[in-house]
């Protein structure tokens, strides 16, 4: 048992390490999907590493990727936000120690946490990828669960045409509280794809002008948010920007800079609205993205 637990931190300080790796090449965030997608072609995977857990039915070395990420997030190296990993400063100065000594070093800031935070009397001497009902594994498997479902709905949305997506847009806006009276059909729009207003008869600021944009592989750069901008013309004028992708870091840097207000909404906040929302809708409008709880048992970390 001493001997595979050994093996398993071997693994686990291989692929995490990559995962920084990965992170830092890519400005520091990335979804978690991504990631993982991208750690083979970083490290050369044993047969072992690749053999599914007969009682989870997960990859052994994408479990054990998630069961100690935990460790790293106690460390300081890391943190979660809605399927996206961060990696802080602290954990780019980690990986100055290497693969196994920042994997060391991250898993005794779990077990000081740990012990912290616990009846001793309950502790158990070890966690393991393997046993199921430990609570790191617990967090592990809802992390892993929480990313399924996500890219169940990002490959939902991902499969709607751009006007359909703009729908989508539209509806959330609606359930916000706000009134729209303008929703681009075929043709040009002149930039703008939705007007709304938060009273209905428009009479009141902000008018809203939101552009929408749906490219889930791209990142929307700070040419297109100026464009947005530029067609604010009304002192009450706001902007909203949505993308079924991502914005680039100079235009998330524009738009918190900028002299008029623009908000920005990427796949993973637009998602978390649309969450916030739901229960405003009408069942017509649930059903353009319709979304089912999932309910886990409470655990503490």
């Amino acid at each position: 048992m001493a001997k595979q637990a050994g093996k398993s931190i071997q693994t686990a300080a291989k692929v995490i390490f990559a995962a920084f790796l990965i992170l830092k090449e890519n400005g520091g965030e990335m979804r978690s999907r991504d990631i993982q997608a991208l750690i083979p072609s970083k490290v050369n995977l044993t047969e072992w590493e690749t053999e599914r857990y007969e009682k989870t039915g997960y990859t052994r070395w994408i479990s054990m990727l998630h069961f100690y990420s935990v460790d790293c997030i106690k460390a300081g190296f890391m943190q979660k936000q809605k399927g996206l990993w961060i990696l802080t400063p602290e954990g780019e100065e980690a990986m100055k120690l290497g693969p196994e000594e920042m994997m060391r070093t991250a898993s005794k800031a779990y077990r000081v946490w740990k012990t912290s935070s616990t009846d001793a009397k309950e502790e158990k001497e070890v966690d393991s990828p393997e046993v199921v009902d430990s609570p790191q594994q617990q967090v592990a498997l809802l992390d892993q669960y929480e990313e399924m479902a996500r890219e169940g709905i990002q490959n939902y949305i991902n499969a709607k045409n751009p006007y359909e997506f703009q729908d989508l847009v539209a509806t959330l806006l609606r359930a916000m509280g706000y009134f729209i009276s303008f929703n681009a059909k075929r043709g040009k729009d002149g930039g703008i794809d939705v007007v709304a207003y938060s009273d209905p008869l428009g009479t009141r600021e902000p008018r809203m002008k939101v552009q929408v944009k749906h490219r889930p592989n791209d990142a929307v750069s700070v040419d297109v948010v100026k464009q947005l901008v530029a067609n604010l013309n009304k002192p009450g004028d706001v902007g909203l920007f949505v993308t079924s992708g991502r914005f680039t870091s100079e235009s998330e840097r524009y738009a918190r800079e900028s002299h008029r207000h623009v908000e920005l909404i990427n796949l993973e906040r637009f998602v978390s609205l649309w969450q916030e929302f739901y229960s405003k809708m009408t069942d017509e409008e649930k059903n353009m993205l319709p979304l089912q709880p999932i309910y886990f048992l409470g655990v503490n970390g």
